[in-house]
């Protein structure tokens, strides 16, 4: 009897516990009501369920969902919800869920007179916005303390919100197994349909599973919900809410399970989306600026996209499926050794998006990604942007102009040209697209270092540092180098007159309503003048056309790049443009092997060809 008479104590704390309140408050104004007490110790505003956010191309297709606290839940409002669902929910759980406060004394009695003949607490006479109460705010512990608890949340529940909103957030709360939260995410889940597509057979059905998830859970236990689900269509029938033609055909309707998997696809995109997602919401928010007491920043802001992804939340991103798939099959195609890999940026530089990212060869969501955390020497895909540029820039010189390409030493720095040759007096154009280093030095020189990277810095290349400048960059000569993102961004400047602006792979994030929540601001900077990559444009054309870029030439309105090969074949890149996109493409080895056995083959400029082609 002990279970008894404690089961009946809870019961009877609660009316206890409000009569004492009202006739506290009524003595005296100075002593705080039971409403009061409440609302200060369990303040109830909203039930915030986390829910799924979502990932878009750029045609506003579905690529990616993001499961926030490993609960995988679709919203479904309250007039979405099938009737008969309502009614089946109601029979089965609470059935004066319509009439009382919160908690069913006469439930509650009839659960303790259970639980006493069996010495234990096996019921619990709760009710539906008790349950809710404890899948929200509280834990499962069978216990008198958490049961009484519940009783006070399901108390504000009820006086804060509708049994229409209850009934909501209940359906929305409970769980159906294999990480499925929700009505909604049960019917996609077993189904892959709506759930207002669902006839009554599939309704009833999946609305067995909550009242024992593990014994009733389709996958495993087919038979036990399908027995499950007819007690339940009986009960209907009993009390009215079908008719027995409706209660026969749903039996013997056939169940056909159709297990919807997460939607997850392009890994190498979706991986940055995650990384500049947090970035856009530090930099909208000020994270950067915030002050963490005892805190790690780092931390505060992970937490704050945590909760971002867990309200349910669109990212709309410019991810061209088309370009993507030709990237990845492409670098596969042409980097056949087993221990090379490939990395690759393409950007739109006219609507200054990322529209393809590749990681690697057979990349793995959240892996490293040496699309933009590869960081490798650039060879001379840097002379472009640290020597011709702002020599041209600096000096008026067109592509015409002369430059000794000769012999060139200062100090205990004599570099080389391929193959050890000099070649004299050459034109810009010749030297570029033959890739003279003794011209580009002589460039950098006589510009001077400092005024070179004072462009070269305008293009947030995140690991050259104030070490890197010596004239060894000239050539790619870094103490880190370039990923192929950074790469691209800084090219995707020839494309815009000389203005570089930093591309984003997201365009803007919206709730799942459609309201803008965040959005990139452009900060446009002007880093060269108009005519000087006009003369820049020439060059980079000369290399496609009749350079060592040849076999990167596509037929185009307008087409050019650069090569580049790093020290000891370590890295090969192209980095170059068509008229409306740009692309930078690297091939090496993960921990800097030679490649010379590609070199001669130019995967990478193959690669460039296949995608913009």
């Amino acid at each position: 009897m002990k279970s008894f008479f404690g089961w009946l104590c809870v019961l009877l704390m609660v009316p206890a516990f409000i009569l004492s309140g009202i006739a506290a408050g009524n003595e005296s104004q100075a002593v705080k009501g039971l409403g009061t007490i409440l609302d200060e110790k369990i303040p109830i505003q909203s039930v915030a369920l986390p829910q799924n956010s979502y990932v878009f191309d750029d045609n506003g297709r579905l690529i990616s969902e993001m499961i926030s606290s490993q609960q995988n839940r679709v919203y479904v409002q309250y007039e979405d919800i099938p009737k008969v669902v309502v009614d089946l929910y109601v029979l089965s759980e609470d059935q004066r869920f319509f009439e009382h406060i919160g908690f069913d004394a006469e439930g509650m009695l009839r659960a303790a007179l259970v639980n006493a003949q069996n010495q234990s607490v096996e019921q619990g006479g709760s009710t539906i916005t008790q349950q809710l109460a404890r899948n929200v705010y509280l834990s499962h512990e069978q216990s008198y303390n958490r049961k009484l608890s519940e009783l006070l949340y399901s108390y504000q529940l009820e006086k804060t919100f509708t049994k229409e909103q209850i009934l909501e957030s209940y359906l929305n709360a409970i769980y159906f197994s294999h990480g499925t939260y929700g009505i909604g995410t049960a019917s996609t889940y077993f189904f892959q349909k709506q759930l207002q597509e669902l006839n009554l057979a599939q309704l009833v059905f999946i609305s067995a599973i909550p009242n024992n998830p593990t014994m009733y859970d389709p996958v495993e236990n087919f038979q036990q919900t399908k027995e499950r689900q007819e007690r339940l269509l009986d009960s209907l029938h009993e009390h009215g809410v079908i008719s027995t033609k409706e209660a026969q055909e749903a039996k013997s309707f056939p169940i056909v399970l159709s297990i919807k998997d997460k939607m997850d696809t392009h890994p190498d995109y979706v991986t940055y989306v995650h990384q500049e997602l947090k970035e856009l919401i530090a930099e909208q928010e000020g994270f950067a600026k915030k002050k963490a007491d005892g805190q790690d920043n780092e931390e505060l802001l992970s937490k704050r996209v945590n909760e971002i992804i867990s309200q349910g939340v669109i990212v709309h991103t410019a991810l061209n499926t088309d370009i993507q798939n030709k990237l990845q099959a492409s670098i596969l195609k042409h980097i056949p050794a087993s221990d090379a890999q490939g990395a690759a940026a393409v950007i739109n530089h006219q609507s200054h998006t990322i529209v393809a990212l590749s990681g690697g060869k057979d990349y793995e969501k959240f892996t490293f990604n040496r699309a933009y955390q590869a960081y490798r020497h650039p060879g001379s895909t840097i002379k472009p942007l640290l020597d011709y540029a702002p020599y041209i820039d600096l000096t008026g010189a067109t592509a015409n102009s002369k430059i000794d390409s000769s012999e060139f030493c200062t100090k205990d720095y004599c570099p080389k040209n391929y193959n050890e040759k000099n070649y004299g007096t050459v034109t810009l154009d010749t030297a570029f697209k033959y890739s003279y280093n003794t011209a580009a030095v002589r460039m950098l020189d006589t510009i001077g270092i400092d005024k070179g990277f004072d462009y070269l810095n305008k293009f947030d290349f995140h690991k050259i540092t104030q070490k890197d400048q010596r004239l060894t960059a000239a050539i790619g000569g870094f103490d880190h180098g370039v990923s192929p993102l950074e790469l691209a961004n800084a090219y995707s400047t020839f494309g815009n007159n000389g203005i570089y602006t930093t591309n984003h792979a997201i365009t803007k994030v919206t709730d799942l309503q459609g309201k803008t929540l965040y959005q990139w601001e452009e900060a446009p900077v002007r880093v060269w003048k108009e005519s000087t990559n006009n003369e820049m444009k020439k060059l980079l054309a000369s290399v496609v056309k009749s350079g060592t870029g040849r076999s990167a030439y596509v037929s185009k309105e307008y087409v050019g790049g650069k090569t580049g090969t790093s020290n000891d074949y370590k890295d090969l890149w192209f980095a170059g443009l068509t008229d409306s996109h740009t692309a930078a493409i690297w091939i090496g080895k993960d921990k800097g092997g030679n490649v010379s056995s590609l070199h001669k083959y130019g995967p990478q400029n193959l690669i460039f060809k296949d995608i913009m082609d």
